[in-house]
Formats: C-alpha cells, sequence, structure tokens
C-alpha cells in the first residue's frame, strides 16, 4: 500500500511539474460552417488536408450536410463538432429547423437570420425579438445532434452558430446539459483567442499578418475561428447588408489557413496544433 500510495505521489508531483514548466504554444484552428455551401465544404476539406485547421464545425440544417458529411467520413483525422444552428443570415439562401418550432421562424418558416436585433435588417428579423420558447429550441436542438452523430460517429463537441448560446441564461445552460448527456462537453478554460488579422487589414496583407501574430504568442493554449470558401460562382451570391464581400474574404480564409508561409512560421515558432478532441483526452 506505502509503494502504491508513494507512486502515485511520485506521478502526481511530476504532472505538476510538467504543467509549470510547460514552454509550449497550442494552437487550435477551427473552420466553421461546412454543410452551408458547396464551396464551404471543399475549402473546409483543404484546410485540413493541405492546411493547419485541425476542427470543423457541421451545420445540420443546411443544403449540403449530406456531402459534409460523406466528407468527413473520408476524412476521420479531422476533429468534428455540431454547429448547433438557430438562424438563416444569409439574403439569397436559407434554411429551415428540422422540427416544428413556429416561435424559431419567420412567416416564411425560415430560421430568423440574426440572434440579437440588428439594425441592417428590419424590425422583427432576430430570435431576440421573437417569443421563443425554450422547449422548442430544445427539440430541435436534440434532432441537429442526432442526425449529425448517426451520420458522423466520431464527433467530439458541439459549438453555436452565431453564438446564440449567450442570448439568455436558460439557452446556453440548455446547451451545455445537452453536450453533458450525449457526451460532447470539453473544458475549455484557459483557451484564449488568437487574433489573425484585422477586418481592416488588405486580403492581400492577411497572409504576412496573420504569421506576425503568430511570432508574438506566448506559452498558452489559443483558439482561432475562421470561415473557408472560396471566391467562387456560388459564394458570390452570398451575403447580407452590412457583409457584402463574402466570397474574397472567405477565399482568404482558405489562401491562409493553406499558406507556406503559415506552416513554416508554425514550424519556426515550434507551434503545436491542436484539436477538441486532444483537450477532450
Amino acid at each position: 500500500m506505502k509503494t502504491r500510495i508513494l507512486s502515485f505521489l511520485i506521478l502526481f508531483l511530476s504532472m505538476g511539474t510538467i504543467a509549470q514548466n510547460d514552454n509550449q504554444i497550442y494552437l487550435l484552428i477551427r473552420t466553421d460552417d461546412i454543410g452551408s455551401f458547396h464551396a464551404a465544404n471543399l475549402a473546409c476539406i483543404e484546410t485540413y488536408q493541405n492546411g493547419i485547421a485541425q476542427s470543423v464545425e457541421l451545420m445540420a440544417p443546411c443544403a449540403w450536410f449530406l456531402e459534409a458529411t460523406k466528407m468527413l467520413n473520408e476524412n476521420p483525422g479531422f476533429d468534428v463538432g455540431i454547429h448547433l444552428t438557430l438562424t438563416s443570415e444569409w439574403s439569397n439562401t436559407k434554411w429551415r429547423p428540422l422540427t416544428p418550432c413556429p416561435s424559431l421562424v419567420d412567416k416564411d418558416g425560415y430560421f430568423f437570420p440574426q440572434v440579437w436585433k440588428n439594425n441592417n435588417f428590419p424590425a422583427g428579423s432576430s430570435i431576440q425579438e421573437s417569443e421563443w420558447k425554450l422547449d422548442e429550441i430544445e427539440q430541435e436542438l436534440r434532432a441537429q445532434i442526432e442526425i449529425s452523430l448517426k451520420h458522423v460517429p466520431h464527433i467530439s463537441h458541439i459549438s453555436t452558430h452565431m453564438g446564440f448560446n449567450g442570448l439568455n441564461p436558460q439557452i446556453a445552460a440548455l446547451v451545455n446539459n445537452l453536450a453533458k448527456e450525449y457526451q460532447l462537453d470539453i473544458n475549455t478554460e484557459g483557451l484564449k483567442r488568437f487574433s489573425g488579422w484585422s477586418r481592416n487589414d488588405a486580403y492581400n496583407e492577411r497572409i504576412d499578418k496573420f504569421c506576425e501574430n503568430l511570432e508574438k504568442l506566448t506559452p498558452g493554449r489559443y483558439l482561432y475561428v475562421e470561415h473557408p470558401g472560396y471566391e467562387d460562382g456560388e459564394m458570390e451570391t452570398v451575403g447580407h447588408k452590412g457583409y457584402e464581400d463574402v466570397a474574397t474574404d472567405r477565399e482568404w480564409v482558405t489562401r491562409v489557413l493553406t499558406s507556406d508561409k503559415v506552416k513554416e512560421t508554425i514550424q519556426k515558432k515550434n507551434i503545436k496544433l491542436i484539436s477538441y478532441k486532444d483537450l477532450k483526452n
């Protein structure tokens, strides 16, 4: 018994020493909205296969969901999260809920465009302005979780599209409880946001800006979230008032996350790329 206790103490103390002396920089690159568009599907996979992305967020109610699940199953090393969705923000393309939830949709049956009231949209265009019902939110989120797990068995976590869980403490608690119930909860405490570039930076400066900011990182754990895409005919139709340059913006996300210069900087800086699954393990 004494030997077992001594062994445990040695292990415990060595773990503490490692944590205290850990000078490693960890970076989690997360790509959002796979399933939303064909171009988004292709770009997200490219940023994993030829770039630095380690985790990707899957949108179940969207038109390109099934293609996305096929691609994700062909790339089982790509960590997947369910991007729980209660909004449909674009002007020319819309998605509906998977379940009947009249308190969460507009007059045409589509999800509201926004979570919070937004002056770029007509009055009544947000969940905040609706008389949302928690039971309808729960049934819809459960449906999205279950269909995602049905098609992609290696899902590790959940996230929320446009951060709707911040709208109300009851919604936040529901999302947390569902994550625990479906064993998709992950402790992200201490994970700091990494700012790759400023929205004011010119597109052709983004790779350099990203590398400059990588060079400034100090030991710790960081999260970077973006939305890959392509500047093609499909994405050129995507946008809404206040965000019209979607195709170009997301093309440059893809270029940055697959850039040789970025990959060389990460290697030179000895940055360790991680995923949500790594945090869970």
